[in-house]
C-alpha cells in the first residue's frame, strides 16, 4: 500500500455515508413544504389576534360631536311654523350637539317690506316661535338665545332687477337660523391637598 491510500480508504468510507446532494436538497424542500403547509394550516384554524390589549381594541370608538346649522323657512305662514318648519326644528333636535345639551342660538330675519323696526320686532316674533317650539319638546329655555337681526342680512333679492317685488325672493328672507353649539364641558378646577396638621 501506499501512504496516499488510507487517505482514499477515509474518504472513500466518509462519501458512503453521506447521502447524494440531489437528494439531500429535495428532502430539504420538502420538509420546507410540509412545515409551511403545516404553518398556514395551524395559522388558517386560529382566530386573529392582536398584540394590543383586548379592551383598547374592542371598544367601539365613540361619535365624533360637531356643531349643527339649520334654517327654519317662514316662507308659506310668515309668522307660524308650518308642518315642514316642524320636521325641520326636529331634525335639528336629533343631532347629537342637541342631545348632548349644547346651547342654541337662534338668529331671527325678515324681508324688506315695512320699515326698519317692524322688520326687527317680526324677526324677533320668528325666533320666538322657534323658541317656543323647542322648549314645547322638552328644551330648557335656558339653552336657547335669541338675536333680531330684520332685513340686515338677505339670502335671496327683495326685488327683481326692475325694482318689481320679488315674493320668492322675500319668502326666503323670512326664516330663523339655528345654531347648536357644541355641549359645554365644565372641568372642576384641581383639588389642593390640605396641609398636614402638626402634632
Amino acid at each position: 500500500m501506499t501512504r496516499s491510500t488510507p487517505a482514499l480508504l477515509l474518504l472513500g468510507a466518509l462519501a458512503a455515508c453521506q447521502p447524494p446532494a440531489e437528494k439531500e436538497a429535495a428532502n430539504v424542500a420538502d420538509n420546507g413544504a410540509n412545515m409551511l403547509a403545516a404553518n398556514e394550516a395551524d395559522n388558517a384554524a386560529e382566530p386573529q389576534r392582536s398584540i394590543l390589549r383586548p379592551e383598547v381594541i374592542d371598544q367601539p370608538e365613540e361619535p365624533k360631536i360637531e356643531p349643527v346649522d339649520g334654517v327654519i323657512s317662514f316662507g308659506q305662514s310668515p309668522m307660524a311654523l308650518d308642518d315642514a318648519a316642524k320636521a325641520a326644528i326636529d331634525a335639528l333636535l336629533a343631532s347629537p350637539a342637541a342631545k348632548e345639551g349644547g346651547p342654541i342660538t337662534l338668529r331671527g330675519h325678515s324681508d324688506s317690506r315695512g320699515n326698519d323696526g317692524d322688520n326687527k320686532v317680526a324677526s324677533r316674533i320668528r325666533a320666538e316661535k322657534v323658541r317656543d317650539y323647542l322648549v314645547e319638546k322638552g328644551v330648557p329655555k335656558d339653552r336657547i338665545t335669541l338675536v333680531a337681526l330684520g332685513e340686515a342680512r338677505p339670502i335671496a333679492p327683495n326685488a327683481k332687477e326692475d325694482g318689481s317685488d320679488d315674493p320668492e325672493g322675500r319668502a326666503k328672507n323670512r326664516r330663523v337660523e339655528v345654531h347648536v353649539a357644541l355641549p359645554t364641558v365644565l372641568v372642576p378646577p384641581p383639588v389642593e391637598p390640605k396641609p398636614a396638621e402638626k402634632p
